[in-house]
């Protein structure tokens, strides 16, 4: 059984990716005691520290949760956190199951299986902490979940003011809102119907709003459809994402727009490709 992510364009995991994988590993690995921990290569994005393997073990996962693209594995003493990073995946497998190049890291549980953690580029991290989560320098700073009421539009109307930033990036920062990347950033600003390269603090709170519901609306259907597949993504069952099948604007350039018929373009904005229909989009 494979999570894997490996998208397009130096796409990392989304957050229905995230989301796909955690409601997957969930019912394989929730109330299971770590046994043992098996590391092979400590070098990952943030290296492993000489104790990560006696701080888990023995640990029994109580939980397993998402913040923005991070899974949280949740313990009595602390929590693991993990970022699939542009390439990783986490396989659930037998334990003892013979390791193939660029296996890390192994979980293994109590009814003797694993939970193996993959990456050929090394950009994931697997990390544990003791201390609250609402405490980590990597979590603090985040912005709402988009899924959830604290993202609204009154909310980026706010934050928004004076901003020159294009809104495209501005809704992609993570201490703005969570978990909205390339794929669905492309997606919610069409459906909103508002140019990917607008200054953030000139638009209006109405639109704002329309771009909050564009927003919950794609990450929704991508959830049900179990994420896209730019490559190689897959859940924890081995199933591809579908969502790519719904894709606008994304990965579309110079085909009709569906609105309009108008062909897609393509621009360059913070070193990735943005889809837009320039009839459609203002």
């Amino acid at each position: 059984m494979k999570a894997t992510s490996n998208c397009e364009e130096e796409t990392m995991p989304e957050l229905p990716e995230v989301e796909t994988i955690r409601r997957c590993i969930m019912p394989l690995v929730q109330g299971r005691e770590i046994v043992r921990v098996v590391v092979r290569n400590r070098d990952l994005r943030w290296p492993l520290s000489n104790q990560f393997a006696s701080r888990v073990t023995g640990q029994t996962v109580q939980a397993v949760s998402r913040r923005g693209k991070y899974l949280l594995l949740r313990c009595v003493a602390g929590t693991i956190i993990i970022h699939l990073g542009m390439s990783g995946k986490l396989s659930i497998l037998p334990a003892g199951t013979a390791p193939v190049k660029h296996d890390h890291l192994d979980f293994v549980f109590s009814n003797n299986q694993c939970l193996r953690f993959n990456d050929p580029r090394r950009f994931g991290s697997v990390l544990w902490t003791a201390k609250p989560l609402a405490e980590h320098p990597l979590l603090a700073g985040l912005g709402p979940e988009p899924l959830e009421a604290g993202l609204n539009g009154a909310y980026l109307y706010r934050r928004s003011r004076r901003r020159q930033l294009a809104v495209k990036q501005f809704i992609m920062d993570s201490h703005i809102v969570v978990g909205i990347g390339n794929i669905y950033a492309s997606e919610a600003l069409f459906s909103a119907g508002i140019h990917p390269a607008r200054p953030a603090g000139r638009i209006s709170l109405l639109r704002y709003g329309r771009l909050v519901e564009a927003i919950k609306q794609v990450l929704r259907d991508a959830l049900r459809q179990g994420g896209t597949t730019l490559r190689d993504f897959c859940d924890s069952n081995g199933n591809p994402g579908y969502f790519q099948l719904m894709l606008r604007v994304y990965g579309h350039a110079g085909q009709p727009c569906p609105v309009c018929g108008r062909p897609i373009q393509q621009v360059r904005q913070g070193q990735r490709s943005t889809y837009f229909c320039g009839r459609c989009q203002r």
